[in-house]
C-alpha cells in the first residue's frame, strides 16, 4: 500500500510504503467507543464539591426533644432533610472515574482510527516542517501549501479543529509557529492517541520514514 509525500508547497516528492497493521485495519466502533470514553474519563478533574452532613457546621444539638412535641422527631438540623443540611449523593471532588484500558487496546485504537482517516482521504504525509525561525507566516504558509493537495482544501479555511500535525522530533521554531493557531494541534508522533485523532479534521505526518517507524514499534 503506497501513499504519496508532499512537501510543505504541495507537491509530490516521493511515495512511501504504509504497514497494513497501522492504515489497513477495518473499522471496529465498539473498541474505538470504549477506548475513547475511557480517555475521556481519566481526563476528568472533579471541580463541583458538595458536603454532607458530617460536613456541614453546626447540627451538634438535638433541636427539640424526642416526644411531646407533635412534631416528627429529629436528632440533627444538619440533616439532608432540613434547610441548610447537607447534600445526598451530591458531586464530590474525591470520585474518582479513573478507568483501565490495556496498552494493546489503546494502539489498536489509535491505528483502526487511523485507518479510517486514511480511507476517508483526512491523512496526509509531508517530507519534512522545518522552520528556520519561529513565524506565524511559515506555518500559515505550510498550510495553504498543503491545501493544494487535491482533498486537503479545508487545510486553508477550515475553522475548527482543522489539523493535528504529528512530527518524528519536538522543534521549537515549528511548536512556536503553529502556537497562534487554535484550529492546528502539533505534537510528536509518538504521543498519536485515539482520541485526538478523531477530534481533528486532518492528520498530517511529518517525516514518515521515522514516524511510521515510530507507530510501527508500538504494535510489537
Amino acid at each position: 500500500m503506497k501513499t504519496a509525500v508532499y512537501d510543505t508547497k504541495g507537491k509530490e516528492v516521493k511515495k512511501v510504503d504504509l504497514p497494513e497493521e497501522i492504515f489497513g485495519l477495518p473499522w471496529n466502533a465498539d473498541l474505538v467507543h470504549q477506548v475513547v470514553v475511557s480517555s475521556q474519563s481519566n481526563k476528568r478533574t472533579p471541580v463541583a464539591h458538595t458536603k454532607d452532613r458530617s460536613e456541614v457546621r453546626g447540627g451538634g444539638r438535638k433541636p427539640w426533644k424526642q416526644k411531646g412535641t407533635g412534631r416528627a422527631r429529629h436528632g440533627s438540623s444538619r440533616s439532608p432533610i432540613w434547610v441548610g443540611g447537607g447534600v445526598t449523593f451530591g458531586p464530590r471532588n474525591d470520585q474518582n472515574f479513573d478507568k483501565k484500558i490495556n496498552r494493546k487496546m489503546k494502539i489498536k485504537a489509535l491505528n483502526t482510527v487511523l485507518s479510517q482517516k486514511y480511507r476517508d482521504g483526512e491523512v496526509i504525509f509531508v517530507d519534512s516542517i522545518d522552520f528556520k525561525d519561529p513565524k506565524t507566516v511559515e506555518a500559515k504558509n505550510a498550510m495553504e501549501g498543503l491545501s493544494k493537495v487535491e482533498g486537503f482544501e479545508g487545510l486553508a479555511n477550515r475553522r475548527n479543529n482543522r489539523a493535528y500535525v504529528a512530527v518524528d522530533e519536538y522543534d521549537i521554531n515549528s511548536k512556536k509557529s503553529f502556537a497562534n493557531f487554535s484550529n492546528v494541534k502539533l505534537d510528536e508522533v509518538r504521543n498519536l492517541n485515539a482520541t485526538d485523532v478523531m477530534n481533528y479534521k486532518y492528520i498530517v505526518i511529518e517525516n514518515p520514514d521515522k514516524s511510521l517507524e515510530v507507530l510501527t514499534s508500538r504494535t510489537k
